[in-house]
């Protein structure tokens, strides 16, 4: 069992930066593989990155060059957002896999506007 809870969301004006950090409880030194979703409104929930217990990331096209993801250890792991855009207003999920099972946290929202 892994339980994940995300912070850091909150309003920014279009160009700002965000940094959204996710912290893991229970069997977090079997979690395989981290990373960040987000759901816009009215819209699927899509990848923005990830990253293994080896360290490697992978990242939405999107979203290369602007966002980072870092597990900085075996219980956190950040997101890095710069430059955001309005159409990236959505709620961001923390992500676990551990033993093949997905865990989720409630997510936080992150909200672009002037």
């Amino acid at each position: 069992q892994v339980q994940l809870v995300e912070s850091g969301g909150g309003l920014v004006q279009p160009g700002g930066s965000l940094r959204l950090s996710c912290g893991a409880s229970g069997s977090i030194f079997s979690i395989n593989v981290m990373g960040w979703y987000r759901q816009a409104p009215g819209k699927e929930r899509e990848l923005v990155a990830t990253v293994r217990s080896g360290g490697s990331t992978n990242y939405a096209d999107s979203v290369k060059g602007r966002f980072t993801i870092s597990r900085v250890n075996a219980n956190t792991v950040y997101l890095q957002i710069d430059s955001l855009k309005p159409e990236e207003t959505a709620v961001y999920y923390c992500n676990a896999i551990c033993y093949g099972i997905d865990y989720w946290g409630k997510g936080t929202l992150v909200t672009v506007s002037s």
